[in-house]
């Protein structure tokens, strides 16, 4: 049996302003109708013998991801909650000792849930021809066959010996991004080959070689998993034994040191999307080269991606940019230097400012809110709540709340009181008095909320029961 192991920690900074801390690239519709994580999940649908899904994620992130792979009807057999970001060899390990207690015997699918994979039958059937191998002990790695001399990926190096590319090949080294000369270099050999970060082994094979060459992050892990608990549906592992962990990549904590890794050259339309310059690559382009996504109006603009969320946007004279609106920010940049978007998140992130870690719509459990209008002493929300759902029961030490219903029908509690309340009714949270709001119909609710006081920040609040485990 095949378990996939989704890799769903990145933060996505190369693609803000759409991707943001608390809701980055693999949780965003970036190329088709489904999520990245959605497409991930679904990538070997039509594969034999592959289990339920295994999901390593930020805590952060826990609900989204949950209601996610709900809404494609995954089979899911654990979602494993990250207290803090460890790379990709510790979550990895955590993962195949929660696959070795329930699946002994079992491989591994390593999948970072951030890549694009245009040709789902292709890369289902270059597992296939690792799978053998695989149950043989080896560790599996699936390389890129490159289609062009690219520097911003890392390269592998395979024992081709002039068989067809087809085959399992013994890998031979791991190399750094290279230069140009040595990017044309490794194209020309035909033994090189992109490191897509996928692997495929046994739960128990990973882990021998992580024990033998990193120690101390199978140490930590076992640890943090011994001491983990059951949380509605997530594992949450111990936060003071997983941050003991030493941070490193299944590459260079395995692969660059096992003598049993192997080789799978894949051809199947992948694609990193580690920046705005790939999104424009994987996207069909109209005569002039331009990708353009919502409301966009070009004149003279040529090969270009313009990307508008929320407003109208036009351009004039350009070739070669990058655009991207939200409704809080707007990012321009030439082609050539988008992967400096990240310095700008870094510099946001210094600053403090709230346009790094999120969107103007905040994504909940129970539904979601979105900031319209604020101002010293007064915040305005427009707050969605889904079917079923409710907020926590709490209070806020420095804030009053007027709420007025726009759509659906509120379940509201107020101390001891309950009401319930319709389209164009409203009512009145006194500052700390404790209140809970619910929807108890099948349709969503939607409701204005005006925060009045002297501190409106998003931490004052104390929450005394909540259904959804938050803190």
């Amino acid at each position: 049996m095949i378990i996939p192991v989704i890799l769903s920690g990145g933060s996505g900074t190369r693609l803000w302003p759409l991707s943001r801390a608390l809701y980055p690239k693999q949780l965003l519709s970036l190329v088709g109708e489904r999520t990245m994580l959605q497409d991930t999940a679904l990538r070997l649908a039509s594969a034999d013998d592959v289990g339920p899904i295994y999901c390593v994620c930020n805590e952060s992130h826990r609900f989204l991801v949950a209601e996610q792979l709900h809404e494609i009807k995954a089979d899911i057999g654990e979602i494993i909650l990250e207290p803090v970001g460890r790379n990709t060899a510790p979550a990895a390990a955590v993962a195949a000792m929660l696959v070795m207690r329930k699946h002994p015997g079992a491989l591994i699918l390593l999948l970072p849930a951030d890549h694009v994979i245009l040709d789902a039958q292709a890369f289902a059937d270059a597992v296939s021809k690792g799978k053998e191998a695989a149950e043989g002990g080896a560790l599996v790695t699936f390389g890129i066959v490159p289609a062009s001399p690219e520097t911003g990926y890392g390269y592998i190096q395979a024992s081709v010996t002039g068989e067809e590319q087809e085959q399992v090949h013994p890998v031979l080294e791991f190399v750094e991004k290279p230069d140009q000369q040595t990017a044309e270099r490794y194209l020309a050999s035909g033994d090189y080959f992109w490191n897509s970060g996928i692997f495929l082994f046994k739960a128990e094979s990973y882990l021998q070689e992580l024990e033998m060459n990193a120690p101390a992050i199978t140490a930590a892990c076992r640890e943090a998993l011994g001491k983990a608990v059951k949380d509605l549906d997530f594992v949450r592992l111990d936060s003071e034994a997983f941050q003991v962990s030493p941070s490193d990549s299944v590459d260079y904590a395995v692969m660059e040191k096992t003598d049993r890794a192997v080789l799978v050259p894949l051809e199947a339309g992948w694609n990193d999307v580690g920046a705005w310059s790939a999104l424009w690559d994987v996207h069909e382009r109209d005569e002039a080269g331009n990708v353009k996504k919502g409301d966009v109006l070009l004149h003279d603009v040529r090969n270009s991606y313009i990307h508008a969320t929320s407003r109208l946007v036009t351009a004039v004279g350009l070739d070669d940019h990058i655009i991207v609106e939200t409704s809080d920010a707007v990012l321009v940049a030439t082609k050539d230097r988008v992967q400096d978007v990240k310095l700008l998140v870094e510099q946001l992130n210094r600053k403090e400012r709230d346009e790094a870690v999120m969107h103007r719509r905040v994504y909940r459990p129970w539904g979601s809110y979105e900031t319209v209008d604020y101002a010293d002493r007064f915040k305005v929300k427009r707050i969605t709540v889904n079917p079923g759902a409710a907020l926590s029961l709490q209070k806020h030490n420095h804030r009053a709340e007027h709420w007025v219903v726009v759509k659906g029908t509120a379940l509201v509690t107020v101390e001891e009181q309950q009401i319930t309340l319709h389209e164009d009714q409203s009512t009145y949270i006194p500052v700390g008095s404790f209140h809970r709001l619910e929807n108890p119909g099948d349709l969503p609710l939607d409701l204005i909320e005006v925060q009045t006081g002297s501190y409106l920040g998003e931490d004052d609040i104390v929450r005394v029961e909540d259904r959804y485990g938050r803190q």
